[in-house]
């Protein structure tokens, strides 16, 4: 006999105040900008010109060519990145106008969000699932998905209306966050997610169908990016293993069947280890038809200010 099935309905779910949990991760511990980079000049200048030493300084070059040919510079960021406290070294990027646009998965956006509520975030995972409370933050879901009901609402995708909503609300960390300086900057930022993998979809407030539509709109506005591309644009993915990397392709692909050619393009991969899909997606492939890919293996907490650093000395 077949067993009738029913969706969970989570009208019931008991939500817990973000001010209550645990955290892991302060902006108080953020990286921060030196106030003389005439140090990093000389070590960028004493780096082996061999392998990944010169591999670094033609990316490098690649990025800070872009800027001045005002071409692209999309970066693609897991949530690992804000949560090693990162985020004030590409806002600097974003008030130099060299980053031109990003892409989240829906972790990027929780954490950036948090952090412009209570300047904390990333929760014990292994102490509040066992009691239930995992994910189950009121204000993180609550906000997060009336923004999002707001973009399918009004057409607008899902980073500008989180964005805007932190803006509208002037939360007070908003100077830590990317979403926040997006719109402040009239920068795109898209958010692309997948359904159940993020904990504002556990929440009593979640409507399938909005985050549908405004990640939709996203992706969209980030293939209009991508169109951007030919001629001299940089692509940088900071530790997205699956979501970007393949979500990236697509937008290219898109990109090309409408007649952009999208070639003579440069593309990095910044990761701990070297997966197969930022390898093939982002690396490989996309340049094949001209253009150069680079891979960098190694902590974000270091190579990340690595690279900043030589970006802002080179300019």
């Amino acid at each position: 006999m077949k067993k009738d099935r029913t969706p969970v309905d989570l009208s019931s779910v008991t939500t817990y105040p973000l001010k209550e949990r645990i955290n892991k991760v302060s902006v108080h511990d953020f990286a921060r900008l030196p106030e003389s980079e005439a140090d990093i000049s000389a070590f960028l200048a004493s780096l082996p010109k061999i392998l990944k030493g010169s591999d670094f300084l033609a990316l490098v070059d690649a990025i800070v060519t872009a800027y001045q040919n005002k071409k692209p510079v999309i970066v693609m960021m897991g949530g690992h990145v804000i949560k090693c406290g990162l985020s004030p070294l590409l806002i600097a990027l974003v008030k130099r106008g060299v980053i031109t646009g990003f892409a989240f998965n829906g972790a990027s956006s929780i954490h950036d969000f948090e952090i412009a509520l209570i300047g904390e975030t990333s929760e014990d995972v292994s102490a509040y699932l066992q009691t239930g409370q995992f994910g189950m933050w009121e204000e993180t879901g609550h906000l997060m998905n009336t923004a999002i009901q707001h973009a399918a609402d009004t057409g607008i995708g899902m980073g500008e209306a989180l964005g805007k909503q932190l803006v509208e609300m002037n939360a007070p960390y908003n100077t830590s966050s990317l979403l926040a300086t997006g719109v402040q900057y009239d920068i795109p930022i898209t958010v692309h997610v997948a359904i159940g993998t993020d904990i504002i979809h556990q929440h009593p407030a979640t409507n399938g169908a909005a985050i549908g539509e405004a990640s939709f709109t996203d992706f969209r506005l980030l293939t209009g990016l991508v169109e951007e591309l030919e001629g001299g644009g940089v692509v940088l993915n900071l530790g997205s293993a699956v979501i970007l990397p393949e979500v990236f392709l697509k937008a290219l692909t898109i990109a090309r069947n409408l007649g952009h050619t999208v070639s003579h393009f440069t593309t990095a991969n910044f990761d701990m280890n070297q997966q197969y899909r930022p390898v093939e997606n982002v690396v490989k492939r996309p340049t094949e038809m001209g253009g150069k890919g680079y891979t960098f293996t190694g902590h974000h907490e270091l190579m990340i200010p690595l690279l900043v650093q030589a970006i802002m000395t080179r300019l």
